[in-house]
């Protein structure tokens, strides 16, 4: 627990009714959205603004206690369980759009801003944000930039990091520094920005952000692509990339996820074929309707068994609902949903699909596949319990050899849900010694008494998912 004079001084700052130890309200901190984690903070403080933001991390790093930033607790990495303890940071009074700069095609907003809000916002000035997490509805900006968040647009579009333009930040030692701007060049030193996006909350806390905007697509359509073998659609994905077609939006469904996300959703997914490709293009609509004819033509070349072109912005909208609900929908299956993700060069879409099917059945496991197929993107979604410890070795037996041979192919551990405390171990896989050594140099430099969202990232020994209880 905190001391009673660090308790003091943070209370000091943000008043009594910005500070809470409670167990009870410790305990809605203590886990996020991933399966199987949860540790006790030792407080809850929701700073008013980037000065008291300041002031905290000074008593934090002078009494050396942990800081966790958190927006809606959405990641799937245990990113913002408080494994260590200490403080976990709220940004409930950081939530506002502070400018949206139609002249510079920017919005500049506080890191509590929830992504849809925010989108919508962007929309209603004839403007587009195009990140798209599927968890846009009740995530935060702020944590979309420490996990460097995607989305079904992430093809075509890109993901967070490619829209932030600049920060600001405030360092362990309570420094505010700000990065970038409203520039189309900027040179100038090293590049913070990109540095500090994706890092999980362990070098700074993010207090303001600046993002870029784009204009908003004229048009877009949407079709639905059903196969009867799995191979083909993979097929069909690198083929629609080798025919320099780049859609908005491809993603990829099993015949489990289907079945699921029908039951869930009740649209009129077809539950009778093995897999479907969820295809989206917008522009100009000479470049979507020849677009969306030329991708017809190649899954038809690579055994598709029919195509169905949403009729109206309704039933497009419903495909993409469903498949944003397919997290939901597998969650209903068994007490127990680990959502993973993989990703991969796009021309081994297809041989990623047959190694996860092949080690599904290996240890006679119920993984249904989805994912960003188009960006190389896939996530294998294991329905389990956590009480049977025997299905959990085999579970985790199971994504190890996935992460192995993601790896393998010339991919990596992750392509959006970020290291935190569940890929650690396996990050050395990917980075070897020599990068994670430089990591740590990084790390140390900002962070030398290691309070920022400590425990997360670099890999302890064991592989295991634990509860960590304080």
């Amino acid at each position: 627990m905190l001391s009673k004079e660090v308790k003091e001084k943070l209370i000091s700052i943000v008043t009594t009714e910005n500070f809470a130890d409670s167990k009870t309200e410790r305990l809605v901190y203590s886990y996020d959205a991933t399966p199987n984690f949860q540790s006790m903070p030792d407080a809850v403080v929701s700073p008013r603004n980037t000065m008291e933001v300041a002031e905290i991390l000074k008593v934090c790093n002078e009494y050396k206690v942990p800081i966790v930033p958190r927006g809606s607790g959405t990641n799937l990495c245990a990113g913002t369980c408080p494994t260590e303890g200490g403080i976990v940071l709220l940004f409930k009074h950081m939530h506002n759009i502070l400018e949206i700069d139609e002249e510079n095609l920017t919005i500049t907003v506080q890191p509590g801003v929830i992504t849809l809000d925010l989108i919508q916002a962007v929309e209603a000035k004839g403007l587009f944000y195009p990140p798209d997490p599927s968890s846009m509805k009740i995530s935060t900006i702020g944590g979309n930039i420490n996990e460097n968040s995607g989305g079904l647009r992430g093809l075509k579009y890109g993901v967070t990091r490619d829209y932030v333009i600049a920060l600001e930040v405030v360092l362990p030692n309570g420094d505010i520094v700000r990065t970038g701007g409203k520039l189309a060049k900027d040179v100038a030193g090293y590049d913070l920005t990109r540095l500090f996006v994706g890092s999980e909350g362990t070098l700074c806390v993010i207090t303001e952000a600046t993002l870029k905007l784009i204009p908003m697509p004229e048009t877009r359509k949407t079709m639905l692509v059903h196969y009867q073998d799995l191979n083909a659609a993979a097929k069909s994905v690198s083929k629609i990339i080798a025919n320099k077609i780049i859609p908005t939006t491809l993603e990829f469904l099993d015949q489990p996820t289907l079945k699921v996300v029908e039951d869930f959703a009740q649209i009129g997914l077809p539950t009778n074929v093995e897999a479907v490709l969820l295809i989206e293009q917008d522009g100009p609509l000479e470049v979507v309707e020849r677009d969306i004819s030329k991708m017809a033509e190649v899954c038809k070349s690579e055994q598709a068994v029919s195509i169905q072109i949403a009729a109206t912005e309704a039933e497009a909208d419903a495909l993409r609902t469903a498949r944003r609900a397919a997290l939901s929908a597998v969650a209903r299956l068994k007490p127990t949903t680990i959502l993973e993700d993989a990703t991969v060069p796009r021309s081994e879409i297809a041989n990623m699909v047959k190694a996860i099917n092949e080690i599904t059945e290996k240890y006679q496991l119920t993984i249904c596949t989805f994912g960003h197929a188009g960006d190389g993107n896939l996530h294998p979604t294991c329905a389990t319990d956590a009480r049977n410890h025997e299905e959990m070795e085999r579970v985790e037996k199971a994504f190890a050899e996935i992460f192995e041979k993601a790896i393998e192919l010339g991919g990596t551990i992750t392509g959006e849900h970020g290291v935190g405390a569940m890929k650690a171990p396996y990050l050395e896989w990917k980075l070897k010694k020599e990068g994670i050594a430089a990591m740590r140099g990084i790390k140390l430099a900002f962070d030398p008494n290691n309070i920022m969202n400590p425990g997360k990232v670099f890999a302890k020994d064991s592989k295991k998912r634990v509860v960590v209880t304080r």
